[in-house]
């Protein structure tokens, strides 16, 4: 089976690339199709943003879409950046750009009031119009600093509750394990099993 994956993130394409070829399925990126056109991410939540994209693709190839939308609530924020997640620090802002922005909000916080959780909702639809939801959640805190050169957009700064190290300095594999993606994407693999 093919799969169509509604991300041009690189680092979320070879997440869920590396998880769906242990089930067999073939992963393709959006990109391959050259003209696509991408949903306008505008949702309020992390679901409608997910269907929306992936049925987006949907329409445009009659082939099924995985597409995902994942957010980082920090606590001490209210729960933002949230939904904003990639856009936090404005919309054309790059990870260093919104991981600043995160360093400086909470600057005056001790690190026992950093408290966050990645999420993640995968959405899985078909030509049909049928949509089916995948979700996950990783606990842990912001850190300090930067820590570690892999992963992607916040990983740096976001340690696993008890560990002092950050998702940036763990392998794909291991991240998989346990973060709000691979979370997600063990749902959505047991769907297929």
């Amino acid at each position: 089976m093919r799969l169509i994956i509604a991300s041009q993130n690189k680092g979320k394409l070879k997440e869920i690339s590396c998880a769906l070829a242990t089930v067999g399925i073939e992963a393709v990126a959006m990109d391959s199709f050259g003209d696509l056109v991408p949903a306008i991410e505008d949702g309020e939540t992390l679901e409608e943003n997910a269907i929306k994209k992936a049925k987006a693709v949907v329409q445009q190839t009659g082939l099924p879409c995985l597409a995902d939308d994942s957010g980082l609530m920090v606590d001490a924020l209210n729960g933002r950046p949230g939904v904003y997640s990639a856009r936090y620090a404005g919309e054309d802002a790059s990870y260093a750009d919104n991981n600043e922005l995160l360093l400086r909000e909470l600057k005056e916080f001790p690190p026992e009031k950093r408290q966050a959780a990645f999420c993640c909702v995968m959405a899985l639809c078909y030509p049909d119009g049928k949509c089916q939801l995948f979700t996950g959640k990783l606990e842990g805190v912001i850190l300090e600093q930067f820590q570690g050169n892999d992963g992607f957009g916040y990983d740096p700064l976001f340690a696993v509750g008890g560990q002092q190290r950050s998702l940036a300095q763990m392998s794909v594999a291991e991240k998989n394990e346990i973060s709000h993606r691979g979370l997600a994407l063990q749902k959505l693999l047991n769907h297929f099993i």
